[in-house]
């Protein structure tokens, strides 16, 4: 069986990625890596750990030789809203990260996957039906080092043979973790406020149209790709994947059907609304859909009451 190593393994995704991905190779083939142990604590004792600081090219070329690993899920990074806080950082942490995991599985013959995300377009991007092949500039340093990144991984593909693969992630929503500083997060919070206080203050304005997806789709989505025929993927990285696109007031909507006095108001921030307004209403996933057979299992109405039905017992709420 495979080794696999994730990094930034304690994060939004990787914290239930490295659950589902235990389930499918066993425990001791999966190897959660962050650089803090600050997070779930089954991630921790559930299988392998290491310490790992993706801009350290020495620790992560040595934890791949400690144990042997065939292929990287790269989720380390800095996102949206907390990278437009501190860019250097985001820079350091995305670029030299990415380039980090690369040239390790250069050297080793590793196998990489690495997601980029709807970031990775600008304003000058068709916004509706975003096409897999278009104009990409960002006006974020987020979307500028995903831009890079999935250059970054082309270039090592074509150059070295190195299998890298990834998708265009939309916003994740999800019950287990919270997420990580993304501008997309409201569509998390939304859910556990309306139960806790049955209302909730909106920091994205309403009309705001992004593309989202639930996070038992993101997470099949990774394994769907790494396991898909080599032989048929034609873009290998960057593929564009969804699931549904709204914006706050449809997400409001679909909540007040199970909570009925649901109420949300408005207190926009203008940075991440800014960001907002620079990516897709809605993303088209054809590509991925002919290649590797993409299909998202969940819509708004499903994920809505799975969502609320998993937070009433994990807040417990009744």
């Amino acid at each position: 069986m495979k080794k696999i190593l994730i990094t930034g393994a304690l994060g939004q995704i990787g914290t239930e990625l490295i659950t589902y991905m235990r389930k499918e190779y066993g425990n001791d083939n999966v190897i959660a890596s962050n650089r803090s142990k600050h997070g779930d604590e089954s991630v921790l004792q559930s299988g392998p750990f290491e310490l790992l600081d993706v801009v350290d090219a020495k620790g992560i070329a040595e934890v791949c030789k400690k144990h042997g690993v065939k292929q990287i899920i790269h989720l380390a990074a800095i996102l949206s809203a907390n990278a437009e806080k501190n860019p250097q950082m985001a820079y350091d942490i995305n670029m030299n990260g990415t380039y980090n995991v690369l040239e390790v599985a250069r050297e080793q013959g590793i196998a990489v996957f690495t997601p980029s995300s709807i970031a990775a377009f600008g304003p000058s991007t068709p916004a509706d039906n975003t096409p897999q092949d278009t104009v990409q500039r960002p006006t974020t340093m987020y979307g500028v080092t995903k831009v890079a990144g999935e250059l970054l991984c082309d270039y090592y593909h074509q150059r070295y043979g190195v299998d890298t693969r990834g998708v265009r992630f939309p916003g994740i929503i999800s019950y287990a973790a919270l997420p990580g500083g993304g501008t997309t997060d409201y569509a998390v919070h939304i859910y556990y406020e309306a139960l806790k206080n049955k209302k909730y203050a909106s920091y994205i304005g309403a009309g705001t149209f992004m593309d989202m997806m639930y996070m038992p789709d993101a997470l099949k989505s990774i394994h769907d790709l790494m396991e898909a025929n080599p032989d048929k993927l034609v873009h290998r990285n960057a593929f564009n994947v969804t699931a549904m696109s709204f914006d706050p007031e449809i997400l409001a909507a679909e909540i007040k059907k199970h909570i009925p006095e649901f109420k949300m108001t408005y207190d926009v921030d203008p940075v991440r609304q800014a960001i907002a307004n620079s990516w897709p209403n809605s993303l088209n996933d054809s590509a991925a859909r002919a290649e590797w057979g993409w299909k998202p299992d969940y819509d708004l109405a499903s994920m809505t009451k799975d969502m609320l039905e998993k937070l009433r017992i994990k807040l417990d709420i009744k």
